[in-house]
């Protein structure tokens, strides 16, 4: 074998020598592809590093630039009191709260009387074309007391309804309108105050508007609800229809035939029927708004009526619904199983009604109520009803459950003459705490009178039965009172308006906010029984960590 390779060698050299050049050639190229290849790589890594290192400085800029040089928006700091003070002025029992410089805190919304406006906004009753003095409706920040807008907009009172939406293609979204007693009906920007329309009244000389003011679907097609207004004139109760969006009245006036009325109610049916229910001497009346719309204008109303409602309700929108041995002083619709129910105080009774057969549910005999009544909840998520039944030493705060009627809690708190009305504000376990006003010292049945004039604000929460907080004592003329969560998941307040008790004597008018949580901790525990194993301040620290949430 190696012979023959020999041979073959000598035979031919070249083969032999070519073979060898060609597998040095292939070494020597490797070589030089290699060499040739490392400096290419070599760029190529230290471009990728030079790009990792750039998009790092760029995140780096960024975050700089995002956290020290662009500043982050600011959100306002609510403080937990403040106060605006107006002098020579009178006010009215009038308080709404909306979000109107759109800073998540609500704002407040109140009216006074007065010859001028406040230094910051220099405005004049003759500026509207009203006389001197004149109704002034103003709002203030909620977060500090700072003045946001005011204007004249009555003369002499107003009935009030704020968030009356607006057309789209509106320079508004939202409106206040304000019914002047004697007549003049003006709509505001809720943002700006500025005037929307303004238009005279159409009603008779010596008519008189009874309050409230109610917010009906859409009746002229324009895409923006509309507004009914109840008079009272020469005995008679009228009906009048506007434009929610241009204040224009739709159809002319129209009776309801009744002799007079208390209050009214716009209630809607569990079949989506709008009726309006009043009350009327000692019944309970009620007609269609399709009828009302109807009878004003003279042609069909777009509104549905309900069919069970029409067999109690007749064609001359004087139907007597309930008879009562007692004058009826409020209405109320209120939570039920398939819909909304009928709450309906009289002087010695308040009595819950079906919604839709309007067939008593429960009654319960009470010696006279004199306000509304509050709604709440005492246990989670069932609906009660707070009652103040009595007067003077033999007030009693009643609690009641709404299903049934029958009494959940109840505290002997005397009260005293012109107290504000209650509340109750719901908390994150799905109960609420209730809110009222009652005489500075709890004192006992033997006597006559309340050893102090100071009206004492007190807190009650379900989850401590035996006792009540002591808030508050004030020894002015208190208008108006309302509790109100301030921010969602935040704060609640409570809102303080007093004032003269007479309105034809200006005095001293004052609007505070105070946080309830502060009020809390400085406030009085007041304990109904002696079974309670917590301390003063365990009570305080327990009841100042409340959360609230919004109604909705």
């Amino acid at each position: 074998m190696d012979n023959s390779k020999d041979l073959e060698a000598e035979i031919h050299p070249l083969k032999n020598e070519g073979g060898k050049l060609q597998e040095n050639l292939g070494k020597r190229l490797k070589k030089e592809d290699k060499l040739k290849s490392t400096p290419l790589q070599s760029r190529l890594s230290r471009c990728r590093t030079v790009a990792f290192f750039f998009s790092v400085f760029l995140c780096l800029l960024v975050v700089f630039v995002m956290s020290f040089v662009i500043p982050c928006p600011d959100r306002p700091v609510s403080q937990g009191m403040w106060r605006i003070s107006y002098n020579t002025a009178v006010t009215y029992d009038f308080l709404a709260t909306k979000d109107i410089n759109r800073d998540r805190i609500q704002d407040v919304l109140f009216l006074y009387k007065s010859t001028n406006s406040s230094n910051n906004f220099n405005q004049s009753c003759t500026d509207e074309g009203f006389s001197s003095p004149c109704s002034f409706v103003a709002a203030i920040s909620g977060a500090n007391g700072s003045l946001l807008w005011e204007r004249p907009a009555a003369q002499d009172g107003a009935l009030v309804l704020c968030g009356v939406p607006q057309l789209r293609d509106s320079k508004a979204s939202s409106a206040c309108v304000l019914m002047d007693r004697p007549g003049s009906f003006i709509a505001v920007d809720l943002f700006t105050g500025e005037t929307l329309w303004s238009h005279p009244s159409s009603f008779g000389r010596n008519a008189s508007i009874l309050s409230p003011l109610l917010q009906v679907p859409d009746l002229d097609a324009d895409g923006a609800p509309d507004l009914l207004v109840l008079t009272q004139e020469d005995e008679e109760v009228n009906s009048y229809l506007y434009s929610g969006s241009t204040g224009h009245q739709i159809g002319h006036r129209g009776s309801l035939g009744v002799s007079g009325t208390s209050g009214s109610l716009l209630y809607v049916t569990r079949a989506g029927a709008h009726y309006i229910l009043f009350a009327c001497a000692s019944s309970l009346c009620g007609c269609s708004v399709k009828g009302v719309h109807e009878k004003v204008t003279g042609r069909d109303s777009p509104l549905r009526t309900d069919p069970l409602w029409e067999d109690m309700v007749n064609s001359t929108c004087r139907k007597l619904l309930l008879h009562s041995s007692e004058a009826v002083h409020y209405l109320m619709s209120v939570p039920g199983e398939g819909g909304e129910d009928l709450l309906i105080v009289s002087s010695e009774a308040c009595v819950l009604l079906d919604g839709q057969k309007l067939a008593p549910q429960w009654v319960f005999s009470a010696a006279q109520v004199l306000r509304k009544p509050i709604l709440g909840h005492y246990k989670p998520d069932s609906s009660a009803v707070l009652i103040e039944n009595g007067t003077g030493l033999h007030r009693q705060i009643l609690l009641l459950d709404l299903s049934t009627g029958a009494v959940l809690w109840s505290q002997a708190l005397p009260g005293l003459p012109g107290a504000p009305q209650s509340a109750s504000l719901p908390t994150a376990d799905h109960r609420s705490a209730f809110f009222f006003w009652g005489s500075h010292e709890l004192v006992d049945a033997n006597q006559t009178e309340p050893g102090d004039t100071q009206h004492s604000l007190y807190m009650f929460h379900p989850t401590l039965p035996g006792v009540l907080l002591e808030l508050a004592n004030v020894s002015a003329n208190i208008v108006a009172f309302q509790v109100t969560l301030f921010e969602p998941g935040r704060h609640a307040a409570c809102i303080l308006l007093t004032g003269p008790a007479s309105p034809d004597t200006p005095g001293l008018v004052s609007m505070a906010k105070h946080k309830v949580q502060d009020l809390i901790l400085s406030s009085r525990v007041v304990r109904l029984t002696e079974d309670g194993a917590d301390s003063d301040d365990a009570v305080r620290d327990r009841l100042s960590r409340l959360r609230y949430r919004s109604e909705t």
